[in-house]
């Protein structure tokens, strides 16, 4: 179903030894029908870890690159970067929170049509201690306010997700930190492309996090998404109030 599609995974990753291995080897095992791998390169970008998380994730058969200055965003710009000449990417976290072999499913409705398709979270089964309470309400949040702001009601901002390459570059992807799967999802409601959603489940995850796990990481994440929110909306706002040039002395 996948033939002719050149299709790349990219790990943003920080301190995640104790899963990045599992997470690497479980996405170069996906087959297709045929039984051809359907990652062509998993690429994970090292962010500055402090364990062994680059050598366990070049070991297990990953592309591995660096960006010592935190942040998410920047981690994923980083990644696309060494992406090669490619037709998906396909995002995933780096701490086995996420099952590597539903990425069938985002790649299924890419298939069929869809410019980029987000794993969600909340549409699938959410085992114990797999989502914080802050992070379950920031989601809840962050997309009411997108239903409201932009008319498309997302159920989730799951990092797990799927896009066309050539709509990644459409939007022209900026933040470096939290604000980056809110960017992207909001972006592509703007430019009218074909966007969707699909269940995938969450177990919990290994290791600490570094964003949930941290009073100051729940903070920074909200200000982020937040931010961006505000940030696009009060862009279009501003557009929108835009008097055309031509409108100008019309009346003369």
């Amino acid at each position: 179903m996948y033939r002719g599609l050149t299709i790349v995974a990219m790990i943003p990753a920080r301190d995640e030894a104790l899963a990045i291995s599992e997470v690497v080897r479980g996405l170069g095992d996906i087959q297709d029908l045929e039984g051809h791998p359907v990652f062509d390169r998993v690429v994970v970008c090292d962010n500055g870890s402090s364990d062994n998380t680059a050598i366990l994730a070049e070991q297990a058969g990953a592309v591995v690159v660096h960006e010592p200055q935190a942040g998410y965003g920047r981690a994923c710009l980083r990644a696309i970067e060494h992406a090669g000449d490619c037709d998906v990417l396909v995002f995933v976290d780096g701490d086995r929170s996420l099952y590597p072999e539903q990425s069938l499913r985002l790649l299924d409705r890419i298939a069929c049509g869809e410019d980029m398709v987000i794993g969600s979270r909340t549409l699938g089964t959410i085992e114990p201690q797999a989502l914080t309470l802050p992070q379950r309400f920031g989601n809840a949040l962050a997309v009411f306010l997108i239903a409201v702001l932009w008319g498309y009601r997302y159920s989730d901002l799951g990092p797990f997700r799927a896009i066309r390459m050539d709509a990644y570059r459409a939007l022209h992807m900026q933040d470096e930190t939290y604000g980056w799967t809110v960017e992207m999802q909001v972006k592509a409601l703007r430019q009218g492309m074909r966007v969707g959603e699909c269940a995938v489940d969450s177990r919990a995850r290994l290791g600490h996090s570094k964003i949930s796990g941290t009073v100051r990481g729940v903070f920074g994440a909200g200000i982020g998404i937040l931010g961006m929110i505000w940030r696009l909306w009060r862009r279009d706002y501003r557009e929108r109030r835009r008097v055309p040039a031509v409108a100008v002395g019309s009346g003369s």
